[in-house]
């Protein structure tokens, strides 16, 4: 196989980059989007078609030979966008980063440059691949030398040249000087066009002929410019001809993809906040030589006389790495098998206190005496990835760790929020390019999978140290990276405060009545049964429901139901369809129901018990820091947030949830319309502002003014419009969303749409700065700073916003309204701590905060509550929380807490 070379006309590559790629700014607000174009374009070319070489062709600086043939060529050019004059140098940067030649000769085009190239690297035998979409450059085309045209991924070859212009390539010279050029000003044969010329090179064969059986051509006009302007086309013909004999002096070595400056394009692509190429580097540069492995001095710690030492070295230090080996990803349920501790790069130590029979391993009890003090001593530092993990852990042996530092995963979140990635291996392939011992190396998998206690105690070692001292490297990098990224304020103040406050609330966990779940899950069970029977009689005969197909003949086929969706199978029978259906025939709703039920029983009434940690009676669920792209926490095993509460048989799910015992009670506080308030802060809209202050119903007030009626006057179905307007601009719903939300005409839902933002106009003009200043920066940013990278915003609020435009609003809103929730949790645990109050913070379902507490003590707590949720943020309208109490999750009360 013929080795390949990939030529890449570098210009003409910057100004199609520079007007494709919408304008982007970079972390300092320098103009990023060309950088960023032409950096994707050369990865991509990399990563799809992994050519031996790669070579940069350049124009010279300056008036070339071809001026001094004709002083108008490219005298059209208009001068160079003003926001691409600052990326020029930064794009050689990048170019000089891959460390392959960038070629250019005095007086000559990149054009001359690249068919010199091609000519010599057909001469070695090299396949040539010419990345233009410059016309003149068919002329290079041979069984040898094809073009690509990277903004349409297509390669144009010989028989691609004859279809769009109906010549060979060996024809493109004279072709093109009678056709002329306007993008370079070569002026050709006036009324010549494409097919005119076609014609005529099809019927005499050269230029030369042509101009020389001028009285041959079709048409007086023709003729007379033929022969008027034979002397221009021939100078054209000497325009348009590429030089191949250019003086150049290739290194062909160096042309090979083997040695890229890594360490400067990482740099670089931090510096211009491209993180996805960092990682993406390591994956399309491959060809490097491997490298020289690093040589980790580990140390195991496994007898008292080693440990008293490394105790000694260990108090000397302000700040350092802990990872934990234990028995379990569970963190509530974990014991710990040993301590990994870091504080330099290349260099830790393993402290096992479990391991096989008959290998050393140090007393638990000893260790955690010894550990304890430093670990919860507030002026040391600690840090780790995935810190919460081993803050739950040692909070179940009695360790309550202060001094939390930089967590590289939160860290790395923040910094890219729209990446899911986060995870060590990831992290440390993207920062550090190196790759992790897989853990299934040590414990295996599957049903032969041993637990980290039965592993040898050397190999634990050299996992444990690994992972302690990436993670420390890791803090060192990400920190700078916060800072540098304008994010370290929201690191330090607020997410880092979070991981102690969710380490807690995953530690107490919330209990729950298995006996309740059981009783709901048997009488659900009694009810599926009565559906089935109900269902099979609707349709005739027995059927299994969960089978789309079997319930698609059923629908469709047998009851002649009307199709309103289709899949790659088939009529489609998901919710949306059967809510259509639903009018027609009884059937349909019978089916939602089911489904539903179905659910309810498998996800929460039968999965919810099995959760249960059996030490506790509570469900430790996992709260998650590092998911959602807005800041929003979500949680898993279970998810609390997804527990249904917009039917009956959902919202009696709750009624499981239950304080410790029955002389405690929960205590439910939940921000009143919060994303609104945020809204009506951020946008400083007079009316929507004043709605709030007054406490007005918002709902109720916007309706008014939508409907033109006065408060009184607003019945439930214009509430219910308004309700939903409200949250549609939230979403960024379009006419045709809000008419499918409350079943109205689309050119309704418009109208109610622009009465909104005619009422509103503030509103308007916020989402208008949203969009705008997305669509130059490429990100949006919250109240607290949090930063979203989002591609794709035209900017201005359309007429329908597209997915990129719908997710900067949300992102502005949602998170904005999140940091608000975490900084109320964080001003909340603070509060509690310095009065001793007994209740404690078990969950957070988004707008909603759910604690414990005795029913001694249930009244303060609702006043702290009140107090610290109120006041977590000064904003333009007031902040109202509405704080039930009951004896579970669902019956819940309202607890008057008279204002001051």
């Amino acid at each position: 196989m013929k080795e390949t070379l990939y030529i890449i006309d570098t210009f003409s590559l910057v100004f199609q980059v520079f007007h494709a790629v919408p304008a982007m700014t970079g972390p300092t607000g320098q103009p990023t989007n060309a950088i960023f174009g032409i950096t994707r374009d050369i990865l991509n070319i990399i990563k799809t078609h992994s050519p031996d070489y790669l070579i940069f062709a350049m124009d010279s600086s300056g008036p070339g030979t071809r001026n001094d043939l004709y002083p108008e060529y490219k005298a059209n050019r208009t001068a160079m966008p003003e926001d691409l004059v600052p990326q020029i140098p930064h794009i050689m940067d990048v170019v000089k980063g891959f460390q392959v030649p960038v070629i250019e000769c005095p007086g000559w085009e990149a054009d001359d440059v690249f068919a010199t190239i091609a000519r010599l690297a057909k001469e070695k035998g090299i396949e040539t691949t010419i990345v233009t979409n410059d016309k003149d450059a068919r002329q290079l085309i041979n069984d040898a030398v094809k073009l690509y045209n990277i903004r349409k991924n297509q390669f144009m070859d010989s028989e691609a040249v004859q279809a769009d212009w109906g010549i060979r390539p060996d024809q493109v010279i004279d072709f093109q000087s009678l056709v002329g050029d306007s993008v370079d000003n070569i002026p050709g044969v006036p009324l010549v066009g494409p097919k005119k010329a076609q014609t005529l090179i099809e019927q005499f064969g050269t230029l030369e002929e042509v101009l020389a059986n001028a009285d041959k051509a079709k048409g007086p006009k023709l003729q007379q410019n033929l022969k008027e302007f034979a002397d221009q086309a021939r100078m054209s013909r000497e325009l348009v001809t590429l030089n191949q004999s250019l003086d150049l002096d290739i290194d062909w070595e160096a042309s090979k993809l083997t040695h890229p400056d890594r360490e400067r394009l990482h740099q670089l692509f931090v510096e211009f906040g491209f993180r996805r190429f960092a990682e993406e580097m390591k994956e399309v540069l491959n060809t490097e030589e491997p490298a020289e492995p690093v040589e980790r001095v580990r140390e195991t710690i496994d007898t008292k006389s080693a440990f008293e030492t490394f105790l000694a070295l260990l108090k000397e230090q302000d700040e350092f790495c802990v990872d934990l080996e234990t028995t379990g990803l569970k963190p509530a349920e974990a014991e710990i098998v040993g301590w990994a501790i870091s504080w330099e790069k290349h260099r830790g130590f393993y402290i096992p206190v479990e391991g096989p029979s008959g290998q050393s391993a140090l007393d638990p009890q000893y260790v955690l005496e010894q550990l304890k003090p430093i670990l919860e001593d507030p002026e040391i530092l600690i840090t780790n990835q995935n810190i919460k993990y081993d803050m739950v852990v040692l909070m179940r042996v009695g360790v309550f760790l202060q001094g939390v530092s930089i967590d590289p995963m939160v860290a790395s979140y923040l910094i890219s929020a729209g990446e899911r990635g986060h995870s060590l291996d990831k992290l440390a392939e993207r920062y550090l390019q190196h790759t992790m011992i897989p853990i299934s190396d040590l414990i295996g998998s599957g049903k032969q999978q041993k637990k980290m206690f039965e592993v040898d105690v050397d190999k634990v070692a050299e996992y444990a140290v690994e992972d302690a001292e990436i993670a420390w490297q890791l803090s060192r990098i990400l920190q700078e990276e916060l800072k540098h990224a304008g994010l370290w304020d929201l690191y330090w103040d607020l997410e880092r405060p979070l991981i102690s406050i969710l380490a807690e609330m995953e530690f107490t966990g919330i209990k729950v009545d298995t006996t309740e779940l059981k009783q709901q899950s048997q009488l659900l069970e009694k009810r599926l049964t009565t559906l089935i029977n109900e269902i099979h009689e609707m349709a005739g005969h027995e059927f299994n429901i969960a089978s789309p197909l079997q319930l698609r003949t059923v629908l469709f086929d047998e009851l002649d139901l009307p199709v309103f969706k289709k899949t790659k199978t088939g009529p489609s029978t998901d919710q949306s369809v059967l809510e259509k259906l639903a009018p027609l025939h009884p059937l349909p709703a019978k089916i939602t129901e089911h489904r539903h039920l179905s659910k309810l029983k498998s996800t929460y009434l039968d999965a919810l018990p099995d959760l249960v940690n059996p030490e506790t009676g509570r469900i430790h669920a996992s709260f998650n820091q590092v998911v959602a792209a807005t800041g929003r926490l979500s949680s898993s095993d279970p998810n609390l947030q997804n527990i249904p509460i917009r039917t009956e048989e959902g919202r009696q799910i709750r009624k499981a949830f239950i304080p410790q015992d029955e002389s405690w009670r929960l205590l439910c506080a939940d921000y009143s319309q919060i994303e609104l308030r945020v809204l009506a802060h951020l946008s400083q809209d007079i009316a929507l502002s004043q709605a709030f202050r007054e406490g007005a119903d918002i709902h109720t007030a916007v309706a008014s003014d939508i409907y033109q009626v006065p408060h009184d006057q607003v019945d439930s179905n214009m509430r219910r419009t308004a309700k939903a307007v409200n949250f549609g601009v939230i979403y960024g719903q379009s006419p045709f969303g809000l008419s499918e939300a409350i079943g109205i005409p689309q050119s309704e839902a418009a109208g109610f749409i622009e009465d909104y933002f005619a009422r509103y106009q503030g509103v308007r003009e916020f989402l208008d700065q949203i969009l705008e200043d997305c669509a130059k920066q490429n990100f949006v940013t919250t109240i607290c700073g949090r930063k979203r990278e989002i591609q794709g915003v035209r900017g201005g609020v359309q007429k329908q916003l597209n997915m990129p435009e719908r997710t900067a609003i949300n992102t502005v809103i949602q998170g904005s309204a999140a940091d608000l929730i975490k900084q109320a949790m964080l001003n909340l645990s603070e509060r509690l701590k310095q009065e001793q109050h007994p209740g404690r913070l078990l969950m957070q379902i988004h707008d909603e905060l759910v604690f414990e507490v005795p029913l001694t003590e249930l009244d303060t707590l609702g006043l702290i509550v009140r107090e610290e949720m109120e006041s977590a943020m000064d904003l333009d309208v007031p902040l109202i929380v509405d704080i039930s109490s009951g004896l579970n999750w669902l019956e819940q009360n309202p607890l008057v807490i008279p204002h001051e």
